[in-house]
């Protein structure tokens, strides 16, 4: 019987990370990342394999003893993320602070510390992107930019860790907590029909981790029908 592959979930408490959990449960064990211990406990006890990994991701300090723990890693996502939608003139840089922080500071600081665990496996990457890191739209522009850069520390993690898959995933809008927010931002009732489901970007992201050897998807870009 061959070895079940190990994968880390951050933002795995709820939403888009907790349905890639669900999704990757019969083929893999797994580290549930989050910042609330209880809920990543309950999860783990739904998903026979997995453990609670609960870490502060913006304290960079704290990263180091948990990411040394881990010799051989094959699946890393990135699903852990924060929204603000505002102007530029009503961003502050504290807002935009906080988005890069979690959105991409943190994402490149986890990645670095796993890239030994991920290169003795010959790992996988992916990255929850959004649309709004392919076009940006008014009122998104720090969210914009920090979706950007992740697109762009995605591209050089590949160009320069050829021996990793590496794939970013842009879903459009999805029905989550976040998205709540994002409506209330915008003064809209909160809605489903329209919205893309967790468990549609979970089996996506699972198609792409599961893919053949020879087969290396390096975007997907999912969109409501």
């Amino acid at each position: 019987m061959t070895e079940r592959q190990v994968a880390l979930i951050t933002g795995a408490t709820k939403g888009i990370g907790a349905a890639v959990a669900r999704a990757l449960a019969p083929t893999h064990d797994l580290l549930l990342g989050g910042r609330n211990a209880d809920a990543l406990r309950a999860l783990a006890g739904e998903l026979p394999g997995s453990r609670p990994w609960p870490v502060e991701l913006t304290d960079l300090d704290a990263l180091a003893e948990p990411t040394a723990e881990l010799s051989t890693l094959d699946v890393l996502v990135h699903s852990a993320g924060t929204v603000v939608l505002d102007s530029l003139e009503g961003t502050p840089v504290s807002r935009w602070r906080e988005l890069l922080e979690l959105n991409v500071v943190a994402v490149a600081e986890l990645t670095r510390l796993l890239l030994p665990a991920l290169r003795s496996s010959g790992g996988h990457v992916v990255l929850i992107n959004s649309g709004q890191g392919r076009n940006a739209s008014a009122g998104w522009g720090a969210y914009a930019a920090s979706k950007f850069a992740l697109r762009a520390y995605a591209d050089v993690l590949r160009a320069e860790e050829t021996g990793l898959r590496v794939t970013s995933v842009y879903p459009g809008r999805v029905d989550t907590d976040m998205q709540r927010t994002v409506f209330a931002a915008e003064g809209r009732e909160y809605r489903t029909d329209g919205l893309l489901r967790p468990d549609s970007v979970a089996e996506a992201v699972r198609g792409a981790i599961l893919a053949t050897a020879d087969a290396h998807q390096t975007e997907l870009v999912i969109r409501p029908r």
